[in-house]
């Protein structure tokens, strides 16, 4: 794929507005800045929050695992739907932890397509080096990548090429799967890291087998996990952005897009790979 084709790809609007979005935060925040340094109170007016991360809180339902995905325990790999609660899997801290909780999706269509927030993205061998992942990985489009100190949606890299939609055929059985850890981390799948569920209070309720959740956890207080890592994505792309600059940025700090940056880095590996 050329780069020519990327400029004016879905991928590099939503950059734009996230890109627009940045550049006014920026300016509130040099604003308000200047007026705290002279003695001013600022005023910030409340809104909504943005439409989601990759995380499980956007519309388009819960992020997951295609059925047959391979998952790093202590003892090896094991498919995902093979797992169950108490099984270890390994965090990206090193940590052996036990599951909490397998949720699972299951879709099928019976109409003339599907819909795009169901449709597996594939992220195929090797596509972000020479080792990772180190066999296909299919997800769906919200489930969130860890790279480069950020969890990225998968469907913010898409590239046509060696991360794009895989749809299926009409009829198919897609079952999806996700992992609830007491906290949310980040492990392994097919040697890609990948974030688990990010629980917030009942968003597990999205699943198929939710009740079993209920059953099990009866007694215990609604959660709000707190993120493994900033979640950067150009959908909410505010809320989003305003936690990367508490973390990395003073006011006056151009901001960067890591986005576009991972993008670009395995779309210029896409473009090698298919030369």
């Amino acid at each position: 794929m050329s780069s020519g084709k990327r400029q004016n790809s879905p991928h590099n609007r939503a950059r734009r507005h996230f890109l627009g979005v940045a550049g006014a935060i920026t300016a509130t925040v040099v604003a308000s800045s200047a007026a705290d340094a002279m003695g001013h109170k600022t005023w910030r007016k409340g809104g909504n929050k943005g439409s989601g991360s990759g995380s499980g809180s956007g519309s388009s339902g819960q992020n997951c695992f295609l059925r047959g995905t391979s998952i790093m325990t202590p003892t090896g790999e094991a498919v995902i739907e093979e797992l169950k609660v108490g099984d270890l899997v390994v965090t990206m801290r090193g940590h052996a932890v036990p599951i909490k909780w397998v949720g699972h999706q299951r879709y099928k269509n019976g109409g003339k397509s599907w819909h795009e927030s169901v449709v597996p993205i594939k992220v195929s061998r090797h596509a972000l080096d020479d080792r990772t992942p180190h066999k296909d990985l299919y997800l769906s489009p919200n489930h969130a990548l860890y790279i480069d100190g950020v969890l990225i949606r998968v469907k913010d890299l898409v590239n046509g090429a060696t991360i794009a939609p895989a749809t299926p055929s009409r009829g198919e059985v897609l079952d999806y799967y996700h992992i609830v850890l007491d906290t949310h981390e980040v492990i392994q799948a097919e040697g890609l890291a990948a974030e688990t569920l990010l629980v917030r209070e009942s968003n597990y309720e999205h699943f198929t087998n939710f009740a079993d959740y209920k059953r099990l956890y009866a007694n215990e207080a609604p959660v709000a996990m707190t993120p493994f890592a900033p979640i950067v994505g150009y959908e909410g792309g505010r809320e989003h952005l305003k936690a990367l600059l508490r973390i990395w940025a003073s006011p006056f700090v151009k901001v960067s897009d890591p986005i576009e940056k991972a993008y670009q880095r395995i779309a210029a590996r896409a473009d090698q790979l298919v030369s």
